[in-house]
């Protein structure tokens, strides 16, 4: 099925997310489409899939009008959510019943369900909660949520945020034979490695106008990320910290200090997330674990752990402060330091008194950011913090987090891409089947893999 969007244009109050906006995708074709944090990309899909109405221009499956979601369905079209929609209280079954209109419920959805996820190859459990999901595996139900359904024009937004990177391998070569197959594919990614891979064409975005519409071969990431931003990305040298005092101490004997950015490598399921949130103290007790100072926490998935969609920003900057709230609350003073952190953090498409809803995913994550790290926190817990997020975006995160440590900060991150954890890593952690290790920061990215697969490697 051949997919038209032509002339479109969307706006939010006196913001215009897209102007004039035309793409299209063939069957049997892969196609990328790229920009920045609030370029416009989601709100495309969104329209795409009926989800929103836009002001101005067409969307078309086959010469057919689409203009809801029950007609995007029916003419085959699937989206693959960058924010979770399935509902943690059902099973995985339950949830893709519901996102594909079958009429079966409870065992019989998941019998169906396992057919779908066993066609796919993706390791899921029918029967069990979403709720009990780690992010990568909701990441996952997303995707069978939508191919349930028999899509043929399939929607990707951000599908590959947070996998690891054997995974990302196994997805995008599902793309690809999904595409083989006679599906049309739109991609959005901020891993322009992820497109070059896969994509036969590409579309760039640019505060909601077309940069660059154009076959894929003939352009590489330089080229891409000059169409998204307008230029070169500044990369600013690592600033590193010097070790200092005692921060965390774990098993009595790994200790952890102020100025230190220590890397955590991992597969899912390995223990990386209990090991971080018992840090972070938001899960769990551990006797062998010791945390000196405030800590603050960057959960993986901010739309269920950090922001409340229809808070505004100054609600959700008193969010993080619940545990230590008085009675009074000083809103003047609130307002002013959300406008200080939207302003020193780069957070674009709101104000203090605005929903944070409003704002692109890569923009909520940044004010997620500015308010753990505001106030210089002992310790900081990262997990994921740059999912979402473009080039330009992610090397400011990167700058973020190695400030912090060169304040003072204890800064732990873990990354589901190991060449994050391994350009920010002061000291690497891998975790394989709950055993921790520690290797040197000069191991090899193949023998960090192999400890993450808990191999050893010979001396």
């Amino acid at each position: 099925m051949t997919l038209r969007l032509t002339d479109i244009t969307k706006r939010f109050g006196q913001a215009t997310a897209l102007d004039g906006v035309t793409f299209d995708v063939a069957p049997g074709e892969v196609h990328a489409l790229l920009g920045e944090n609030g370029a416009g990309k989601t709100t495309l899909m969104r329209i795409t899939a009926g989800l929103l109405t836009a002001d101005a221009g067409e969307v078309s499956v086959n010469g057919v009008a689409v203009t809801s979601p029950a007609l995007a369905r029916r003419h085959g079209v699937g989206m693959v959510h960058q924010h979770f929609t399935s509902i943690p209280a059902l099973s995985v079954g339950e949830n893709v019943a519901l996102s594909a209109g079958w009429r079966e419920t409870g065992r019989r959805a998941e019998r169906r369900a396992a057919s779908v996820i066993a066609r796919l190859g993706l390791p899921l459990d029918p029967s069990r909660l979403a709720r009990e999901l780690s992010a990568q595996l909701r990441q996952r139900l997303e995707i069978v949520q939508a191919l349930a359904g028999d899509a043929r024009v399939l929607l990707l937004d951000e599908p590959t945020a947070v996998l690891a990177p054997r995974e990302v391998v196994e997805l995008l070569a599902l793309v690809r034979h999904l595409a083989a197959s006679g599906a049309a594919v739109v991609l959005i990614s901020h891993k322009l490695s992820d497109v070059l891979q896969v994509a036969d064409r590409v579309t760039v975005l640019r505060r909601g106008r077309v940069t660059l519409a154009a076959p894929m071969a003939g352009h590489d990431a330089a080229s891409l990320s000059r169409a998204m931003i307008g230029g070169e990305v500044e990369r600013t040298p690592p600033v590193r910290g010097v070790p200092g005092a005692t921060r965390v101490v774990l098993d009595g004997g790994l200790v952890l200090h102020a100025g230190e950015i220590v890397g955590v490598a991992a597969i899912e399921g390995n223990g990386q997330r209990e090991l971080l949130r018992a840090i972070a103290g938001v899960a769990g007790t551990r006797t062998d674990l010791s945390v000196t100072g405030r800590v603050a926490f960057i959960p993986e998935d901010r739309t269920t752990e950090a922001v409340v969609d229809a808070f505004t920003l100054e609600e959700n900057l008193l969010l993080g402060e619940l545990a230590t709230a008085t009675n009074w609350i000083d809103w003047r003073a609130l307002r002013s330091r959300t406008t200080g952190l939207v302003a020193a953090f780069d957070v674009r498409g709101g104000g203090a008194a605005d929903p944070i809803g409003a704002l692109s995913g890569g923009n909520q994550q940044k004010f997620v950011l500015a308010r753990a790290l505001e106030g210089e926190p002992a310790v900081v817990v990262a997990e994921d913090p740059t999912r979402g997020l473009d080039v330009q975006a992610m090397t400011a995160v990167h700058g973020r987090l190695r400030a912090a440590a060169a304040a003072g900060s204890c800064v732990v991150v873990h990354s589901s891409d190991l060449d994050e954890v391994l350009e920010l890593a002061d000291r690497l952690l891998v975790i394989a089947g709950g055993v921790i290790r520690e290797l040197a920061i000069t191991t090899s990215r193949d023998e960090v893999g192999d400890a993450m697969l808990g191999v050893t490697t010979a001396p």
